[in-house]
């Protein structure tokens, strides 16, 4: 059996999100690596916090990068934000939104759905009824 390099060919990636990577961000994988407790390292994830923190325009000292899918981060929210007990509100018009559902019943929180066709926007006026009928709700 012969083993041979595995170059892909340059294709428009069709699927969610932004598919397709900058040849600047390619550029940059070429880079050599350096641990997470280099002093570069810490200096450089510091100038991104500071980049984060103007985007979003907060001064909070915990200001981090998640790197991961989107559906990490909000997973990263839940679990920093909700207790066992809590009833959050969660919009579902889509996979993601069963996602958030599943990771507010894992924090051990109730899950009260506002659901609206997948692929269209939630209707702010069931959200306020869903926000009128639970008010302790915490988010």
């Amino acid at each position: 059996m012969t083993i041979s390099r595995f170059i892909p060919p340059r294709r428009t990636l069709m699927g969610p999100g932004p598919s397709d990577v900058s040849p600047r961000v390619l550029q940059a994988l070429s880079q050599p690596t350096i641990g997470h407790l280099d002093p570069l390292f810490v200096g450089m994830m510091d100038e991104v916090k500071s980049l984060l923190q103007y985007a979003f325009q907060t001064e909070n000292a915990f200001t981090i990068a998640v790197s991961a899918p989107g559906s990490a981060g909000m997973e990263t929210c839940f679990v920093n934000l909700i207790e066992p007990g809590d009833t959050v509100i969660v919009c579902r018009n889509g996979v993601f939104g069963d996602r958030m559902r599943e990771n507010v019943e894992r924090c051990g929180a109730k899950a009260v759905m506002v659901d609206d066709e997948w692929g269209k926007p939630v209707d702010p006026a069931k959200v306020e009824q869903a926000l009128n009928d639970n008010p302790d709700a915490r988010f």
